[in-house]
C-alpha cells in the first residue's frame, strides 16, 4: 500500500502563487513531525508501516509525500522531517530530496513536545533568527493554495514575535478536536486575518460543541504551530526546563562526532508530553499566541469513516474503494474497502461497512465503530500479539 513519490497534480499550481513579499518567509523552515501509529487505523497503519506512509486519498501521494511538497512550495528546501529510526528507510524513499541533516531521528516515541523543542533547538543552534512551522505528517488539506496563503500570515504575525496556530473553521460540532477561542483582531502587515488567542479549550461535550460552532468565535485546533525558535524554545525553558535543558544539549551536539552518543544518552529520559501543554497553552495565558483561521479543508484521517468521507469519487455502488488491486464486487451494499491483497471481496446487502484485508490481519467493522479499533488493537497488544501490530 506504500506509495511512489509521485506529485499530485493539484500540487503543480503552488509555485504560481506568489508571496514572496511575506515578511519572515525568507527566515522560514518548515517542520514535519512524522509519529504516531495511527491506531484506528489497523490493520493498514502499524508500527512498521503508520499512516503517514500510506496513500490515503487515492491521489497517487503517500500522506507524508503530501505534507513535504505543501510545505517545499513555502520553505524551498528548508524542510526538516522529525521521525523515528524505523522509519529512516520508509521516509527517505519518499522524500528523495529531504537533507541528511534536516533527517532528525528519534530512537524512540516522545511526543510532541520533545520533537517540535529538538527541531526548535537544533534550528536555533543553526540560525537564531529562523522562523519555524510545524505540521503533522499525516493530514489531509486542500485546496492547497489557501493553506499556503495561511501558512503566510501565520509567517508574517510570528515575524512580530507570536507563537502562531493556524485554526481550523468548523463545519460540525466536534467532540474529537480541541478547540481555540479566538480574542481580538490584530495589526500585522501581511496578516489580515491575525488574532490574539483568548484560550485553548480541551475537547468538548456534545452540546458545548454545538455552542462553540454556533457562536463563530472558536476554530479547531489542529496542531499546526508557526513560531520564531527563540520564543518556541523560551516557553519550553519556562514550563518544561528538564526538556528543554534536553533538546539544547541534543542540538548542541547535533552534526559532530558526539550527536550520536549525546542523542542515544539523553533522548530516553525526555518527559512525553504535547506541545500544545508544554508550550502553546501557557504561552497563550501569557499573551503570546495569535491565530491564523483557516478556511481550507482539513481532516486528520482518524478512523476509516474518515477514509470513506475522503474518498466519494472511489464510490462504486455504494462502496469506497482503496487499493492498487482491488478485486470488490458488491450488490446492495455501502461502506468502504481498504485492500492490500488479491483476494476476492464480495459484499452483499450489507449497510456502512468496514472491510481492511491485508496477508496478515483481517477487520470487519463499521463506519459506526470505526473509533472502536483501537480498542482491538490494544487487546491484541496485551494478548502478546504484536506480530500483527
Amino acid at each position: 500500500m506504500l506509495s511512489g513519490v509521485t506529485t499530485d497534480p493539484e500540487l503543480d499550481g503552488l509555485a504560481a502563487v506568489d508571496l514572496s513579499d511575506t515578511p519572515g518567509l525568507d527566515r522560514f523552515y518548515g517542520v514535519i513531525p512524522a509519529g504516531g501509529v495511527g491506531t484506528r487505523l489497523w490493520p493498514l497503519s502499524r508500527a512498521a508501516a503508520p499512516k503517514f506512509l500510506h496513500d490515503l486519498t487515492g491521489s497517487g501521494q503517500t500522506l507524508i509525500r503530501a505534507t513535504y511538497d505543501r510545505l517545499a512550495a513555502l520553505a524551498g528546501d528548508r524542510v526538516m522531517v522529525v521521525t523515528g529510526e524505523a522509519h529512516e528507510g520508509a521516509v527517505r524513499e519518499q522524500l528523495p530530496d529531504l537533507a541528511s541533516e534536516d533527517t532528525v531521528l528519534e530512537p524512540e516515541p516522545k511526543d510532541s513536545a520533545a520533537a517540535i523543542g529538538l527541531a526548535a533547538a537544533i534550528l536555533f543552534e543553526r540560525d537564531p533568527e529562523t522562523i519555524m512551522g510545524s505540521f503533522a505528517a499525516d493530514q489531509v488539506i486542500g485546496p492547497v493554495e489557501e493553506f499556503q496563503e495561511a501558512v503566510a500570515e501565520a509567517v508574517a504575525t510570528a515575524a512580530t514575535g507570536k507563537i502562531v496556530t493556524i485554526g481550523i473553521k468548523p463545519t460540525h460540532p466536534a467532540t474529537g478536536f480541541g478547540y481555540i477561542r479566538q480574542g481580538e483582531a490584530l495589526t500585522v502587515k501581511g496578516a489580515p486575518h491575525a488574532k490574539d488567542v483568548a484560550a485553548f479549550v480541551e475537547k468538548p461535550a456534545e452540546d458545548v460543541a454545538k455552542e462553540y460552532v454556533a457562536s463563530g468565535e472558536y476554530l479547531w485546533n489542529a496542531g499546526m504551530f508557526v513560531a520564531p525558535v527563540s520564543l518556541m524554545l523560551h516557553h519550553l525553558a519556562i514550563n518544561e526546563p528538564e526538556l528543554h535543558a534536553g533538546v539544547v544539549e541534543i542540538a548542541k551536539a547535533w552534526g559532530t562526532p558526539a550527536q550520536a552518543e549525546t542523542m542515544a544518552r539523553v533522548w530516553p529520559g525526555l518527559k512525553k508530553t504535547a506541545v500544545d501543554y508544554a508550550v502553546a497553552e501557557p504561552a497563550a495565558a501569557a499573551g503570546d499566541v495569535a491565530v491564523i483561521p483557516g478556511g481550507f479543508t482539513w481532516d486528520d484521517v482518524g478512523d476509516f469513516a474518515a477514509i470513506a468521507r475522503l474518498n466519494p469519487a472511489k464510490r462504486a455502488s455504494g462502496i469506497t474503494v482503496i487499493g492498487e488491486t482491488p478485486r470488490v464486487y458488491s450488490s446492495k451494499a455501502s461502506g468502504v474497502v481498504v485492500t492490500d491483497t488479491a483476494r476476492v471481496i464480495a459484499l452483499i446487502g450489507v449497510e456502512d461497512i468496514v472491510v481492511v484485508d491485508t496477508p496478515d490481519a483481517l477487520l470487519v467493522t463499521t463506519t459506526e465503530h470505526a473509533q472502536s479499533v483501537k480498542q482491538a488493537v490494544e487487546s491484541l497488544k496485551a494478548h502478546g500479539d504484536d506480530d500483527v501490530l
